[in-house]
């Protein structure tokens, strides 16, 4: 599939290392795909719709999450949004969290492929890890419903983790059920995704 030609024409022209994330990006979505054939990493394998919905959506927020020392990336699946984040901020540790082990062992096998030297994997949940190395930052794109995520990182949060979260359009409704949560949320970025493919909302989320 030309996943490199979808990720050219979609792709910002002033984000970072764009090149590199092209490349590398378009061989792990040709990862995906011929892993796909053995078991279900994603439903999503078409290249228009895996170059926006995978790989445009997990970098359009990438300014949020320059100049953090570690991310977590819980639920990571197949690598989203951790891996485009890492071509695209060679500079971040990211840490990749997936608890099912079949997918653990398919996005380390692509991180070593791809060669991302700031990327570690760990087939571990999401929480422990996030206790045990303190990130300051732990991303998560289409893993809960939000009230579950607060409950989930309730400790690292109170040890100063931030959650930067991937919503839809509905993420107000969300918000309306977490009132009782000691917390700040604020929207940071609402974009439109190419092609019509939807509306994704950035939420930023601490502890008082």
């Amino acid at each position: 599939m030309e996943f490199a030609a979808e990720l050219a024409r979609v792709l910002p022209q002033d984000i970072p290392h764009r090149d590199r994330l092209i490349q590398k990006a378009a061989a792990h979505l040709t990862l995906i795909l011929a892993a796909n054939e053995h078991f279900n990493l994603t439903r999503i394998i078409n290249a228009p719709e895996a170059a926006i919905k995978h790989v445009f959506d997990s970098v359009a927020p990438w300014r949020y999450f320059a100049g953090a020392h570690r991310v977590l990336d819980a639920g990571t699946g197949a690598g989203f949004p951790g891996i485009p984040l890492s071509l695209v901020l060679p500079d971040v540790r990211f840490t990749l969290a997936e608890s099912t082990q079949k997918k653990a062992r398919f996005v380390d096998g692509a991180v070593d492929h791809l060669e991302l030297h700031n990327v570690e994997v760990l087939g571990d949940r999401a929480e422990q890890i996030a206790i045990a190395q303190r990130p300051e930052i732990i991303t998560a794109r289409a893993v809960a419903p939000l009230d579950r995520l607060l409950d989930i990182f309730a400790k690292p949060m109170k040890q100063g983790a931030r959650l930067i979260l991937y919503k839809g359009p509905e993420v107000e409704t969300e918000l309306a059920a977490i009132k009782k949560y000691r917390i700040k949320a604020e929207q940071l970025s609402r974009y439109e995704l190419p092609d019509g493919m939807g509306t994704r909302v950035l939420l930023s989320i601490e502890a008082f």
